[in-house]
């Protein structure tokens, strides 16, 4: 069974924070609250957990991961940013949006597109993110908790427990987040792209 942990939205306890930081170190799988809506998170270099995010929300080879980072200087370390580039994302972050991008050697080569090499990376605006964050001090393997055949993430983590009870380590749950998956915007040649259009506002992407 998953662990159940209540957390305040604006100021998580700390205990809370460690508990789920823990499980994250031993190989855990947790489910977390962002600016939209839930999402599956692990280590970077865990396996077993990307494998089971991939059962939970059936994905396929080309499914692309995203590192959730803490801020732009930790996302700089694992994507290859030009200036134009730098300049539209840093705009928006941190904020509602995924943005895939060439990665760098820092970024285990399983978690990479297999043809393009890219890998999506997004800063949320969530106090229990940046908590997590601060405390693992690396950034997080994610996926946003949308089931098989929904169209909208999870928002509500006493039924993302009562869901994935046995298919989770941890639940954090601080009350109503987002209800919107992020917008994806692929830089993988240098210009934007808008793959999915959720709760990031695109016409600054649009041509």
């Amino acid at each position: 069974m998953a662990t159940y942990l209540d957390v305040h939205p604006v100021d998580p306890q700390p205990r809370a924070i460690r508990t789920a930081v823990a499980a994250l170190r031993e190989g855990g799988l947790i489910a977390y609250p962002t600016d939209s809506g839930y999402a599956l998170g692990a280590m970077l270099g865990n396996q077993d957990a990307k494998d089971r995010i991939r059962t939970i929300r059936r994905l396929d080879d080309r499914h692309h991961y995203t590192l959730v980072c803490s801020d732009f200087a930790q996302l700089g370390q694992f994507v290859i940013i030009d200036n134009a580039v730098f300049r539209a994302i840093k705009a928006t972050t941190p904020g509602p949006y995924t943005f895939i991008l060439p990665a760098t050697k820092e970024v285990p080569r399983r978690l990479l597109h297999p043809k393009k090499k890219t890998v999506g990376v997004r800063i949320p605006d969530h106090p229990v993110v940046r908590a997590l964050l601060a405390e693992l001090g690396e950034p997080l393997l994610s996926s946003t908790l949308i089931l098989p055949g929904e169209s909208e993430p999870m928002t509500d983590g006493w039924t993302v427990k009562d869901t994935l009870d046995h298919q989770v380590d941890v639940v954090l749950d601080s009350g109503e987040c987002g209800t919107e998956p992020t917008t994806v915007i692929d830089f993988s040649d240098g210009t934007a792209e808008v793959v999915r259009v959720g709760a990031g506002e695109v016409s600054r992407f649009e041509d």
